[in-house]
C-alpha cells in the first residue's frame, strides 16, 4: 500500500468539511481518519475516543495501525512529536516552506516530521486495505509540509465558506464530547469575529498559494455543496480518483433531498459530528444571517474584503 493516494482536506474549521470527509469515507477504497494533526496530543496523550466510540488505545483498528507504523504506540514519544511539530508545522514557517528549498535546519525538521506522517498514512492504507487515505486536518501549514514529502501524490481538497458564516460558527460555545479528564480543551476553541476573519484570510490564502505552486487542488464552496450536494460530491469523488461512486442501482452516498446515511468511523479527532451515525440530511446552514450581529458582520466583511472576492464572496 505504499502507492496510496493522500487526499488532504484543507480550510479553516467550521466550513462544513467534516460532512464532506465523512461522505468520502463511505466510498469503497477510501479510509477517512479525521484530523490527524491533533492525534499526537488528543489520542496519544489524552486517550480521547476514536470515532467508533472507544478510547483510542482500546480501538483495534488504531492498535494495528500503531503496530504497523511504529512497532506499537508505546514506541513513539508523543511529546517529542509535539515539540517537533512546533518547530515546523506553524504558520510562521509557511513562507520559507512555500519555496522549493527551505533552510537546512528547517528542512531537517520537515523531513523528520513528515516522515512520521508517511509511516502513519502507509500503515492506515495497509490496515484498512484502502487506496485513498483522507486526512481532514485542515491546517494550511501541514498541507505545505506534506507537499514537500508527496509532491504530485498529494491532492488538496480546499473547502471554503462565507467568512461571516465561519465567524458566527467560531463564536459559539460548544462542548467537546470527546474530551477526557486530562484534555486541556473541554470546549471547542472560540474566536472573536476579528480573529476568525484574520484566520479565514490567512488559511485560505496559503491553500490558494499551494495551488499556484502546482499542488493538484479541487476547491469546493460550502454553499455550492449544500445547494446541490449530489452533483458537488460526484466532482469531489472524481477528484479523489474514486471509482464506483454509485452502486449497481445508480445510487451514491447522497440520496434525494440530500439524504445520507453515515456509518461508524475510526476518526481520531475533529468536529463532534464525527460521532454521528445513521440518517443525516445535507441542508444549507444560514443561521449566521440572523445570528451574527451587525457590527461583527461589518468587522468580518472589512477584514476579508481584500481576499474574499477570489473565492466568490
Amino acid at each position: 500500500m505504499e502507492d496510496f493516494r493522500l487526499l488532504f482536506v484543507g480550510g479553516i474549521g467550521r466550513s462544513g468539511s467534516t460532512l464532506i470527509e465523512r461522505l468520502l469515507g463511505e466510498l469503497p477504497g477510501v479510509c477517512s481518519v479525521g484530523e490527524v494533526v491533533h492525534m499526537w496530543r488528543r489520542a496519544l496523550v489524552d486517550d480521547e475516543p476514536c470515532g467508533c466510540g472507544v478510547p483510542f488505545r482500546a480501538c483495534g483498528f488504531w492498535g494495528e495501525v500503531g503496530e504497523a507504523a511504529f512497532g506499537g504506540w508505546d514506541r513513539l514519544d508523543p511529546h517529542a512529536v509535539l515539540a517537533l511539530k512546533d518547530g515546523v508545522d506553524r504558520t510562521r514557517f509557511v513562507p520559507p516552506l512555500l519555496g522549493p528549498r527551505p533552510p537546512a535546519a528547517l528542512a531537517d525538521r520537515l523531513d523528520r516530521y513528515t516522515g512520521l506522517y508517511d509511516r502513519l498514512y502507509t500503515a492506515i492504507a495497509r490496515v484498512s486495505g484502502c487506496r485513498v487515505v483522507v486526512d481532514a486536518s485542515k491546517h494550511a501549514s501541514l498541507a505545505v509540509c506534506l507537499r514537500h514529502r508527496y509532491g504530485p501524490r498529494l491532492r488538496l481538497l480546499h473547502v471554503v465558506r462565507d467568512p461571516r458564516a465561519v465567524a458566527y460558527a467560531w463564536g459559539k460555545r460548544v462542548p467537546r464530547p470527546d474530551a477526557t479528564a486530562t484534555s486541556p480543551e473541554q470546549e471547542m476553541a472560540r474566536y472573536s469575529p476579528a480573529r476568525a476573519a484574520v484566520q479565514w484570510t490567512a488559511q485560505n490564502a496559503v491553500l490558494a498559494a499551494l495551488h499556484r505552486t502546482g499542488t493538484d487542488t479541487c476547491r469546493v464552496r460550502y454553499e455550492d455543496f449544500a445547494a446541490d450536494p449530489e452533483a458537488a460530491f460526484r466532482g469531489i469523488a472524481r477528484f479523489a480518483g474514486v471509482e464506483g461512486v454509485a452502486d449497481d442501482r445508480g445510487r451514491g452516498p447522497i440520496g434525494p433531498g440530500g439524504a445520507v446515511h453515515l456509518s461508524p468511523t475510526h476518526t481520531v479527532s475533529g468536529n463532534p459530528m464525527r460521532f454521528a451515525t445513521g440518517p443525516v440530511r445535507v441542508r444549507p446552514d444560514t443561521a449566521w444571517q440572523a445570528g451574527l450581529a451587525r457590527g461583527d458582520r461589518a468587522v468580518v466583511s472589512a477584514i476579508t474584503l481584500p481576499t474574499r472576492w477570489r473565492f466568490g464572496y
